[in-house]
């Protein structure tokens, strides 16, 4: 019995070439994969909730425009990487664009040095909490799941999350364990391209 991704689906294509090729559905899985992401970023970021929404705006319109820059080969942190990257510039904007008093107390030059307290210091690496990173994965792999027949998702499902034996998988669901093993590296692919971080 073999194992096999549906090929119906058109939405298998990764993420990044869907998104370069200006697929609505490559956008519409870009913000609900990423868009509680970026939005938990802001707020570790001490952006303001009434903010929030702007500084979304600005950051899916700068991967709109750099779309085509991105290098799965070139940046070794990923698209999540990449989209942190872009999100904390702007906030870096965001806190930098403040507007400023007519009459700042103690001066313009006292003005600016609290402005620069303000804005919190930006970690190079994306500040998430792993439950951030499990909610990533789940949102990603609930596109995921769709494409692949009930058995490749349970033997991977099985192997991988549930930590349970391949060979174990193998005997219950009648097939090798070479199978349980193509059913596992399918779906991890697939969920990799989903997240970005395969071309």
């Amino acid at each position: 019995m073999s194992v096999s991704v549906s090929s119906a689906d058109s939405s298998s294509t990764s993420l990044v070439a869907g998104l370069r090729d200006g697929s609505d559905e490559a956008w519409r899985r870009l913000v609900d994969i990423y868009a509680p992401l970026v939005r938990i970023w802001c707020r570790y970021s001490g952006v303001g909730e009434d903010r929030i929404a702007d500084i979304l705006q600005e950051v899916f319109l700068a991967v709109h425009r750099r779309i085509d820059k991105f290098s799965v080969q070139d940046d070794s942190t990923g698209f999540r990487g990449w989209m942190w990257m872009i999100t904390k510039n702007k906030i870096r904007d965001h806190f930098r664009n403040q507007p400023q008093p007519a009459n700042p107390v103690g001066g313009s030059t006292a003005w600016q040095q609290m402005h620069e307290v303000a804005a919190p210091p930006l970690p190079a690496e994306a500040p998430s909490q792993p439950s951030d990173t499990a909610a990533l994965l789940h949102r990603a792999l609930a596109y995921v799941k769709v494409e692949f027949r009930d058995q490749t998702w349970n033997a991977f499902w099985r192997t991988t999350v549930l930590c349970e034996a391949t060979d174990t998988v193998a005997e219950e669901f009648g097939i090798s364990s070479a199978a349980v093993r193509q059913a596992r590296s399918r779906v991890l692919r697939r969920l990799r391209q989903q997240l970005g971080d395969v071309a």
